[in-house]
């Protein structure tokens, strides 16, 4: 049987190879896996960490390497990743177990001939510890926070340098699990109850009304507080921006970017099922996960179709209130998705378009007085509050309306927010609010 190291050196092997998301591929592997319970842990913890921590990673191997590390053999530079991973950042870990692990991991994966190179790089870095650049140098918050010095300028153009240290800080690490009640059925204070007999400890938000914050358990998924359909997950962030819609019941509501359909669940609770929800998304599978989720949820207001969000579609009719939220960079929840931090900057830089071709089709669906509420999980003023001021100088029918006015701004005193990790203890996240006047 595997163990949990060989288990993360095929995962981390596959994340490289195949360019897939950590999350999805370390869940395919571990329900495959027979691993036990601390076993899967250890898993999770070494794909995660080396993920997140790559670029630091390779800074310290390079200190020890006579050649680039991009001409090594995949299993060896997966294996000194590994092994420098775990005496570097896993205090539980012996660093003789790590070195002597890393070592087998080549043997036993066709590179026996670069034991030796891994032995003596790992053991050089248990003896020497952490090594970063100096801290006035251009590097040395990129080499750190194991992020591209591309966007480690961009957060400090944009929000400053102390609010970009804390985006990078935050950005390491695991991100706390949230709950939405589903009030349909349940109250936040018997689902805490019912929770804990499953084994899983979970407290009152403090950030938003009907939302609990996990502390403590097992798989949520596995509950029969889940089957029951008494919560969905969501990040706090996502909460916020149903809440800013301020939907009612009654309302018609169009999600624009729906699957897999959160968002519209939330708003579906807080209208108490009474009204109209249409949720879109340009791929038919994708509607699919809607529309099992709501009847797990016992929602009956949410109707899904096929639609294109970037082009107008005059058969669809008008609505009340509107989010859109738009595909993005992501670089918001790169905690959650740690490869997402390794992007290249014109990958992002093609999306604003995108983007705003969407806001702009979704608004012809607003009726007079409604209000749209514009949205992204990324942190990157071209993909948010640019996007928003273009907008408003080219349509003066529309106005600007506050968002979340109880929650402090991380500077100017703005209509719309950027939520952040290390201020509001959630994704970062955007969201603007839009009335239409005429």
């Amino acid at each position: 049987m595997k163990n949990s190291r060989q288990t993360a050196f095929e995962i981390l092997n596959k994340i490289q190879r195949d360019a897939s998301y950590s999350n999805l591929a370390l869940d395919a592997a571990l329900n495959d896996s027979q691993l036990d319970t601390n076993n899967k842990a250890l898993t999770s913890a070494i794909v995660y960490g080396v993920t997140e921590r790559l670029l630091t990673l390779d800074y310290q191997l390079q200190k020890y390497l006579t050649q680039p590390i991009k001409k090594l053999k995949p299993q060896v530079i997966t294996s000194l990743r590994i092994g420098a991973y775990q005496i570097l950042y896993m205090d539980k870990i012996p660093q003789s177990a790590a070195v002597n692990e890393s070592v087998e991991l080549v043997k036993k994966n066709g590179a026996s001939y670069a034991s030796g190179l891994v032995n003596a790089v790992l053991r050089k870095i248990a003896k020497n510890g952490e090594i970063l650049p100096d801290e006035n140098s251009d590097d040395y918050l990129s080499v750190k926070f194991s992020c591209p010095k591309w966007l480690t300028d961009m957060w400090i153009n944009a929000y400053g340098r102390e609010n970009a240290v804390g985006l990078l800080s935050s950005s390491i690490g695991s991100a706390p699990t949230s709950l939405r009640v589903n009030t349909l059925r349940t109250t936040p204070e018997v689902l805490i109850n019912k929770l804990s007999d499953d084994g899983i400890k979970a407290v009152l938000s403090e950030s938003v009304e009907n939302a609990l914050t996990v502390e403590s358990g097992g798989a949520l998924h596995k509950t029969e507080c889940y089957n029951n359909g008494l919560f969905h997950v969501q990040d706090i962030a996502s909460q916020l921006c149903c809440k800013a819609l301020e939907a009612e019941p009654g309302d018609t509501v169009f999600d624009i970017c729906s699957a897999p359909g959160g968002k519209a669940f939330t708003v579906a609770e807080i209208m108490r099922n009474n009204g109209v929800i249409k949720s879109f998304d340009i791929y038919a599978s994708r509607l699919n996960l809607i529309d099992e989720a709501a009847e797990r949820l016992g929602i009956g207001i949410i109707d899904t179709a096929v639609n294109d969000g970037s082009k107008y579609n005059g058969k669809l009719g008008f609505a009340d209130k509107i989010l859109c939220d738009v595909p993005c960079s992501g670089l918001g929840v790169i905690r959650k998705k740690p490869e997402i931090r390794y992007k290249n900057a014109s990958s992002v830089d093609k999306l604003p378009d995108l983007q705003y071709s969407i806001l702009c089709s979704s608004v012809k669906y607003l009726k007079v007085g409604g209000k749209i509420i514009y949205s992204t999980c990324s942190l990157n003023p071209d993909e948010n509050e640019n996007i928003i001021k273009r907008f408003l100088s080219e349509h003066p029918e529309f106005e600007s309306v506050r968002v979340l006015g109880d929650i402090p701004r991380y500077a100017e005193d703005t209509d719309y927010i950027s939520l952040m990790p290390h201020i509001h203890n959630c994704d970062g996240f955007f969201i603007a609010g839009l009335k239409r006047l005429s």
